[in-house]
């Protein structure tokens, strides 16, 4: 049967989440959009009204309840979905529809770190390629993007940083659009030296394949690495690099703001 014809002035619900999937799309990034667009359709699903002036708090309710139940998401994806939902809403100016006890609510995880005795292992059982590698993802903090995408322009020995921004070359740009600047320290400045005295001048990343590509399997290689040193696989990942350099930045005495700049 045909839509029956919306109320003077109501619009009709899935016509406005396509244009806005649209414009998510135009204008963010390609993770930004899928995420937007698995809770959108969920909510689709969970909703049975027809334009956007007749969702109730009670939809709301029920999309929680939709996505726990039937799509049984964590307590963390349900809050990230549900906020998603509300921002589409809020675009729409549909508001006012849920109070503050009626968000989704989720516990942080506890921050996972290395130990010394973990990283000592785990660099024990490295190549020397290999640990080029990850004292870079240790000492920089960087994001497996960022370090993918980091060129030899990006690093100023003597002032002994490297920058990170936007690599045109292959459509790559820092999370929230924003670069920033990063200390090196002399020990990985050293490594880095020698490591482009080997590297191919013609190529410009600093982490290339033979193709001149970014290197796509450091998770791979941490992982194989873990296991040759005797580790636990499941226990080594490329961001836990990154949470221990913060970690052990503000046990040291830097402070808070500092190290949230430092890893953007």
């Amino acid at each position: 049967f045909p839509q029956a014809k919306p109320a003077a002035g109501s619009r009709w619900l899935r016509e406005a989440v396509d244009i806005y999937l649209l414009e998510i799309q135009a204008h963010k990034k390609k993770k930004t959009h899928s995420a937007y667009r698995t809770a959108l359709h969920y909510f689709l699903e969970s909703c049975r009204k027809q334009t956007l002036e007749e969702i109730t708090r009670t939809d709301m309710l029920a999309f929680k309840t939709y996505l726990r139940d039937k799509k049984k998401q964590s307590d963390r994806s349900i809050a990230n979905k549900f906020e998603n939902v509300m921002s589409f809403l809020k675009q729409q100016k549909i508001t006012g529809l849920i109070v503050k006890t009626d968000w989704p609510t989720f516990t942080e995880e506890e921050v996972s770190t290395y130990t010394q005795d973990e990283l000592d292992k785990f660099f024990a059982a490295c190549t020397e390629t290999e640990t080029v590698w990850f004292e870079f993802f240790y000492r920089t903090a960087m994001r497996e993007q960022e370090v993918m995408h980091v060129s030899w322009s990006n690093i100023d020995f003597e002032g002994s940083v490297v920058t990170v921004r936007e690599n045109k070359r292959f459509g790559w740009k820092p999370k929230a659009y924003k670069g920033r600047y990063i200390s090196i320290p002399s020990s990985l400045l050293t490594l880095l030296k020698a490591w482009k005295e080997k590297s191919d001048p013609t190529c410009g990343l600093v982490f290339p394949t033979a193709g001149c590509k970014p290197k796509q399997n450091f998770l791979d290689e941490c992982k194989t690495i873990a296991e040759r040193a005797k580790l636990n696989q499941q226990d080594f990942y490329l961001h836990k690099f990154r949470a221990t350099r913060a970690t052990r930045l503000l046990q040291g005495g830097m402070d808070i703001k500092s190290v949230q700049q430092m890893l953007g």
